[in-house]
């Protein structure tokens, strides 16, 4: 019962000492592997009791991730996006751009975008997608016209002026204007003291309060976040945004994915799936999602 009651109950578990609830919710679909361990036990031990009490971690998890495995994804869509952080360090950018390219998709964002590697992007990316906005280590690729392209300053406090990870436009797609940020939180740690994030969580109430103050009846938020959905600490930004419905999509590590943190979420619009793409010189995997405006 202890597996069901942290499944239904994780907003219970304390963040005062080392964001232990952050730490958790980071990781929460993952609470299900413990339920064929210990139903294995119980075979093992042909207890009728301990197999009857993994049916409750099994009915609270498929009650909280089962529509994520189980839902089919509307057949209609509107425009495609593709998020990635390509990694400050990653030795292949021209290669990372043609599978972006690859895609299909109207819109694409990235992260950890340098000076460097900025022309290797451009070169790929910009004949199919001509309109382009750059800040800082942010920059977002589209099939259709950008107006109103301006920065979004999320710097938690003390970071410098050059910590430059925010920006907005104004997106005339095919159904209509939406308004798309593309953001990059700060970094969490595991260390002794616990998990780290409060300048993330900083930044995505910065964040949370500009997406609150935006006029957009449309509105996409396409993002590493450092962070999942379930994660109280992203709350004051992700509960004014609806998530995907289906799929997983664990995008980071990319070598072996175990959590979602590279999002895609909306408001006035619908993002109807969302899929993790084969790994590219990054340490985190692209993420795709449908968009249905409504």
């Amino acid at each position: 019962m202890g597996v069901a009651g942290l499944l239904a109950l994780h907003s219970a578990v304390p963040n005062g000492v080392g964001r232990l609830g952050s730490l958790l919710e980071t990781f929460l679909p993952w609470l299900g592997v413990a339920v064929p361990l210990l139903g294995g036990v119980a075979v093992l031990k042909r207890s009728r009791a301990g197999l009857l009490a993994c049916l409750a971690p099994v009915a609270v998890w498929l009650w909280m991730f089962g529509g994520m495995w189980f839902a089919s994804s509307p057949a209609s869509y509107d425009l495609t996006v593709v998020q990635h952080n390509v990694a400050d360090d990653n030795a292949d950018p021209a290669g990372t751009a043609r599978a972006l390219l690859a895609t299909r998709a109207g819109l694409v964002a990235v992260e950890e975008l340098t000076p460097a590697a900025r022309p290797a992007y451009q070169d790929v990316l910009g004949v199919s997608h001509p309109h382009r906005a750059v800040h800082g280590t942010v920059g977002l690729w589209s099939a259709w016209p950008l107006s109103d392209v301006r920065a979004v300053d999320i710097r938690p406090e003390g970071f410098p002026e050059s910590w430059r990870r925010g920006l907005r436009a104004t997106v005339s797609a095919p159904g209509g204007k939406l308004a798309v940020y593309v953001v990059h939180l700060p970094s969490v740690r595991l260390g002794p003291t616990g998990f780290a994030s409060a300048a993330r969580d900083e930044s995505a109430a910065l964040l949370g309060a500009r997406v609150a103050d935006d006029p957009a009846g449309r509105l996409l938020v396409v993002s590493d976040l450092n962070g999942t959905v379930q994660d109280r600490g992203l709350g004051p930004l992700t509960s004014r945004l609806g998530a995907p419905k289906s799929g997983f999509a664990f995008s980071w590590p990319a070598a072996l994915p175990v959590a979602r943190i590279d999002q895609v979420l909306g408001r006035g619009v619908e993002v109807t799936e969302v899929s993790a793409l084969d790994a590219t010189g990054s340490d985190h995997r692209p993420v795709l999602s449908r968009v249905l405006l409504r």
